[in-house]
């Protein structure tokens, strides 16, 4: 039985978001595919994780017998977190760019789930985890465009994720999502259609893909 890590960040809610319209049709696909497997959903705008604080840094290069209260029921927070990234046979995350990088509250969930000597370092604890997320903005910020060196979404997790965490990490961009609502964009709007029909495609695809991997 798989286990699907599904984590949301967008503020916009319901299918008015992008990245959770896209996380949706790729878990319907994962559900269709393990109908007895098993899902852990965070909604991280309904329910954000607390930023990291003092106490709940310190925690982690504390003894557990030298931990006072507070370190010691910050800590268990972030090991709830942590232990959800470790039963999961799969990651799926929807990470719209706000301001150029990820919304805070998926920062603060990735700086609770990063502990180094567990999650991080020599042998990351869920080292090789496939994750797939879903990276959604309103303009373009590929390579060759105008805006390529103001893209802090995919760089930041790929060295998070991947490069800190070790997991096995994958994309789906939908770009351009501003265009069907500016009319300055107006131009653009066949090219984030296409965008959005690609990123769908994708979701089943890769879920798919992801399900007969796990299973075989």
């Amino acid at each position: 039985m798989a286990t699907l890590l599904h984590i949301d960040s967008s503020v916009v809610p319901g299918e008015a978001s992008s990245s959770r319209s896209v996380t949706a049709a790729f878990r319907r696909t994962w559900e269709e595919q393990h109908p007895e497997g098993a899902v852990i959903y965070r909604d991280l705008a309904a329910d954000p994780v607390p930023h990291i604080t003092a106490d709940a840094w310190s925690a982690g290069y504390a003894a557990p017998s030298e931990r006072t209260p507070e370190q010691s029921t910050a800590f268990a927070a972030r090991v709830t977190l942590i232990e959800e990234l470790e039963q999961a046979d799969a990651v799926l995350i929807g990470a719209p760019m706000y301001n150029f990088s990820i919304p805070s509250t998926l920062k603060a969930w990735l700086d609770s789930v990063l502990l180094l000597g567990r999650t991080a370092g020599e042998a990351p604890s869920a080292q090789g985890t496939p994750v797939v997320v879903v990276a959604s903005r309103g303009g373009s910020y590929a390579p060759g465009t105008p805006r390529a060196g103001y893209e802090f979404v995919q760089n930041y997790l790929e060295a998070v994720l991947n490069r800190t965490l070790g997991l096995d990490l994958d994309f789906i961009v939908l770009e351009l999502t501003m265009a069907p609502r500016n009319p300055a964009m107006s131009e653009l709007i066949p090219l984030y259609e296409a965008s959005r029909k690609r990123a769908f495609e994708d979701a089943t695809t890769k879920a798919k893909e992801l399900a007969q991997r796990l299973t075989a």
